[in-house]
C-alpha cells in the first residue's frame, strides 16, 4: 500500500509539467481506482475519517464527470494531495484502543 501512495503521489507531481491531455485523463482514472481501493482498506479497518477522505478524493478526481477546476486550482490540489500521500507513508496515524 505504501508503494502505491508513492507510485500515485509521483503520477501527481507529473501533473505539474506541461503533459498530453490523455495522461491527466489516465491520472485522473488511476486516482479514482486508487482511492476507491483506499476508502475500502480504511473502511475494513474501520478508520471512519480516513475511509471518508480517501472517498472525497475519488470523488474530485472521478473521471466520469469532468470537474472544471482550471489548470492552477488543479496543481494546487495535485501537490496538496500528492504531499498527503508521500506524508501518510511516513507517518502511520495513531490506533485507537478499544
Amino acid at each position: 500500500m505504501k508503494a502505491l501512495k508513492i507510485i500515485l503521489a509521483i503520477l501527481l507531481f507529473l501533473c505539474l509539467l506541461d503533459m498530453p491531455y490523455g495522461y491527466y485523463q489516465f491520472v485522473r482514472f488511476v486516482s479514482f481506482v486508487v482511492f476507491v481501493f483506499f476508502a475500502y482498506q480504511a473502511n475494513q479497518k474501520d478508520n471512519k475519517t480516513e475511509a471518508f477522505v480517501f472517498v472525497a478524493l475519488a470523488l474530485l478526481f472521478q473521471p466520469f464527470v469532468k470537474i472544471a477546476l482550471g489548470r492552477t486550482l488543479w496543481n494546487l490540489v495535485d501537490v496538496v494531495v500528492g504531499i498527503g500521500l508521500v506524508l501518510s507513508v511516513f507517518f502511520e496515524p495513531v490506533k485507537k484502543n478499544k
